[in-house]
């Protein structure tokens, strides 16, 4: 099955050659011309319009064709008002031949043929009749050895399988960019050409993919609304209520099968699996730095601007986010935690662990280089060895 437009294909090859209608990819180039062609087939066909080689005659007239398809159109000029058209039984349409008509009931014929027994719906071809079938009885018995996970159709299988192996086959001549669907290609080449050929039939707006239209009418123009039953939220489409749900229900279908972790939205799993994988794509242009989540790219850009965009509503200061948790559980003069063998007072909780080991005499860290044992590593750093500055424990 075609992954673009859902048309069934009876093998590789046809479904390889069918592609190209979508990526644009002719690989077939005349020698004479350098006109190129999706097919060997189209080109062995047009070679013939630089060889003058005319093989088809017309056996009435005895004009000649480059082609047996045109030489086929021309014999009905011949045959019309001598013969009688042929009415199809089945659509009633009349045809010039009697070739036409057979071939037209025949289709419907074998139509008729392949009818879902379980609504009624009729399908082209058995192999696509199969297929429909297992969307009812929720069969599928082509399975992903890597994860287990089944699919119904071994095309289906085959694109999941590049989730593992990490293939990308299809790639943008453009900018270089590869993928792993063609799919993705056809639309990702829509941001160099501009093309956006999904219009909102309410706004006019316009989408490179058919997705983001769908969601935009969700949320924009739709006039039926989604009500949580549980807590009574109105959301704008029926995914985002379904997502809203589970954190109701606590349902978390979206499974890690490196740890097992679960989620309730497939984009949390997909960006969870980057801490398996230590894939990094979000890339920082100031240093070149990268980052597995844009969360943390965003804050790391902050370092470079300066910008403090987090400000204390008690005391009016800037912080970066972290920055910010820390002044809010500790706001000035608050020294919430008391060390119980003492009395002494502290600001966090770090401080009264310090303050305790300093009493009892603990010390767990041992400097490399000089071998003393200190309860707090960091203040041991921050002095000079050997009265030479810059060389830190």
């Amino acid at each position: 099955m075609c992954e673009d437009c859902g048309k069934f294909l009876t093998g590789r090859s046809k479904l390889k050659q069918h592609q190209r209608i979508h990526t644009g990819e002719k690989p077939y180039r005349c020698q004479a011309c350098g006109k190129s062609f999706t097919l060997r087939g189209t080109l062995l066909c047009h070679q013939k319009t630089h060889t003058k080689e005319k093989r088809f005659r017309c056996t009435t007239c005895r004009k000649d064709f480059y082609f047996r398809s045109t030489l086929i159109k021309h014999r009905r000029t011949h045959n019309r008002g001598t013969r009688r058209p042929r009415k199809c039984s089945f659509k009633g349409s009349y045809f010039e031949d009697a070739q036409e008509a057979t071939t037209q009931r025949q289709s419907f014929s074998r139509k008729e043929n392949y009818k879902c027994e379980h609504c009624g719906k009729v399908l082209a071809s058995m192999r696509s009749l199969t297929y429909h079938h297992r969307t009812h009885t929720g069969e599928k018995p082509y399975k992903c050895w890597d994860c287990g996970r089944g699919f119904a159709r071994r095309q289906s299988l085959q694109s999941h399988q590049r989730t593992h192996t990490k293939e990308k086959p299809y790639l943008c001549t453009t900018c270089g960019k590869r993928f792993s669907f063609s799919s993705n290609l056809l639309v990702h080449r829509r941001i160099h050409t501009g093309e956006k050929p999904y219009a909102c039939t309410h706004c006019g707006k316009r989408f490179r993919d058919g997705y983001k239209l769908r969601k935009h009418r969700e949320s924009i123009h739709s006039e039926e609304k989604y009500k949580c039953e549980h807590c009574g939220k109105v959301l704008a489409s029926r995914h985002s209520l379904t997502y809203h749900q589970r954190t109701h229900t606590g349902e978390k279908p979206y499974k890690c099968w490196d740890c097992g972790r679960g989620f309730p939205i497939r984009e949390s799993l997909l960006s969870h699996q980057r801490t398996h994988t230590g894939e990094k794509p979000f890339l920082c242009t100031t240093c070149g730095k990268r980052f597995s989540f844009r969360s943390n790219l965003f804050v790391h850009h902050l370092i470079h601007t300066g910008e403090r965009p987090y400000a204390c509503t008690h005391c009016g200061r800037a912080f970066r986010e972290n920055s910010m948790r820390r002044h809010q559980r500790n706001p000035p003069g608050e020294r919430p935690h008391t060390c119980p063998d003492g009395g002494k007072t502290c600001k966090d909780f770090s401080s009264l662990i310090s303050q305790r080991r300093a009493q009892k005499g603990e010390r767990p860290y041992k400097c490399l280089e000089c071998g003393e044992k200190l309860f707090l590593a960091l203040s041991h750093r921050a002095q000079p060895l050997n009265g030479e500055e810059g060389a830190w424990a």
